[in-house]
């Protein structure tokens, strides 16, 4: 019989996982449940949902962090943090639309658990950098803790940063403090507008990387191929007629005003350009953050995250796209490539990776039905020695394979 547990507060997640390491019962780990299909499906005996424990403990907005219930949504954290005009900086993407697991449902443990982050990674790393401290419970039936509340606490192994993508293999955490940072004054949003005929991938590679090497701190920099452009609800993205790329400013109205000037005088020779202000600049980089144009496309069923080096990406997925029936747009410069394919065996495994090793980058399948999942390697498959690392790590935080056993690897 599959048993649930459900607790709310660390004693009772503590006497969950004894239980489960007694019994030697495998358990799924959830909270929001958005992010449940990403990753290897598993064979679970029972369920471990963290949603109970949910809430703000700590918000020193003077001190530029917040502490919370790993179960706490994030959407509850966001309008929180708005309140005083704060904001996780790495931008942390709500996936349940992608996934077909509804809007705002996502926890703050689940994007710690899978490291997630949006536009501003070039500029503010991903979850793992901004994680100050967690408390969580060990597949040994252990409760132990990693850091605090300040930047420099940590002596020794930084457990957070072990944590941040572990995807709940290792520890279930009960609550974690995350830096805040103010939110900008202003967004300035320069597109770049590409001709509708042919593929002008290349060139938009170019212009993003003149961009961020320049000295006006673009925080954002995406292409969206005509296709893409055209499921923005921003008017001048949508309506564009073809590709557009963006290049995101912000901070003090008066710098944001002269920096944009200046990156426009700049990039002009590349093409026609626009400018979106403050409010639709938030909703064009939340569609990115997300992975709207391709969230509902039952005609493309998978989805993959391609990491290469930003140079790379139009050649690479130009490639992919010579072999498989697909659409992309592209993130970071062009060095994180969001492919969504339509269906074809393996999801177009083989000819994908194929692809990354010649790069040096790798791919993750995030979205593809669960039978799909268990046959190709979701993560992008290890090294003998890596794998052999990750093995032992299991096997010492987890001897018994009772926290979301296989998710990430099999057999791990």
């Amino acid at each position: 019989m599959s048993e649930t547990f459900k607790p709310e507060n660390e004693a009772q997640l503590l006497d969950a996982v004894k239980w489960a390491v007694s019994e030697k019962t495998p358990m799924e780990v959830i909270a929001g449940g958005t992010k449940r299909h990403f990753g290897r499906p598993m064979q679970t005996a029972g369920t471990l949902d963290l949603s109970a424990m949910a809430g703000v403990m700590t918000y020193e907005p003077a001190e530029l962090f917040v502490t919370a219930k790993a179960g706490t949504p994030m959407a509850e954290l966001t309008a929180t943090l708005d309140e005083k005009g704060q904001q996780f900086s790495f931008e942390p993407p709500d996936l349940g639309p992608l996934l077909g697991s509804g809007v705002d449902k996502g926890t703050i443990g689940g994007i710690v658990a899978t490291n997630l982050a949006g536009p501003r990674r070039i500029k503010e790393g991903a979850a793992r950098d901004h994680v100050l401290g967690f408390h969580a419970v060990s597949g040994r039936g252990e409760v132990f803790k990693s850091g605090g509340t300040v930047v420099k606490n940590v002596t020794g192994f930084d457990l957070s940063k072990l944590m941040a993508g572990s995807f709940g293999t290792l520890a279930a955490m009960s609550h974690v403090t995350l830096k805040v940072l103010p939110q900008p004054e202003k967004i300035r949003t320069l597109l770049v507008g590409w001709r509708a005929d042919g593929v002008y991938d290349h060139g938009a590679m170019k212009v993003m990387s003149k961009a961020l090497g320049s000295s006006h701190d673009v925080s954002g920099a995406a292409h969206l191929p005509a296709v893409a452009a055209g499921t923005s609800a921003v008017d001048y993205v949508s309506e564009s007629g073809g590709g557009v790329t963006a290049l995101r400013l912000e901070g003090p109205g008066p710098s944001v005003e002269h920096r944009a000037q200046a990156l426009k005088d700049e990039i002009r020779d590349f093409g026609r350009i626009e400018e979106l202000h403050t409010t639709n600049s938030k909703t064009f980089w939340r569609e990115v953050r997300d992975v709207r144009p391709f969230v509902g496309r039952d005609d493309l069923p998978y989805v993959w995250r391609i990491s290469v080096p930003p140079a790379e990406g139009s050649r690479i997925a130009l490639f992919i796209l010579e072999s498989l029936k697909g659409e992309v747009f592209y993130d970071w410069g062009g060095g994180q490539i969001w492919l969504a394919l339509a269906p074809v065996v393996n999801a177009g495994a083989e000819v994908i990776r194929a692809a990354v090793a010649e790069a040096g980058g790798h791919a993750t399948l995030i979205r593809a039905p669960a039978d799909i999942r268990g046959e190709v390697p979701v993560m992008q498959p290890q090294p003998d020695a890596e794998a052999g690392l990750t093995k032992n790590i299991k096997e010492g935080f987890d001897p018994e394979g009772v926290l979301n056993p296989g998710r990430m690897y099999p057999g791990v």
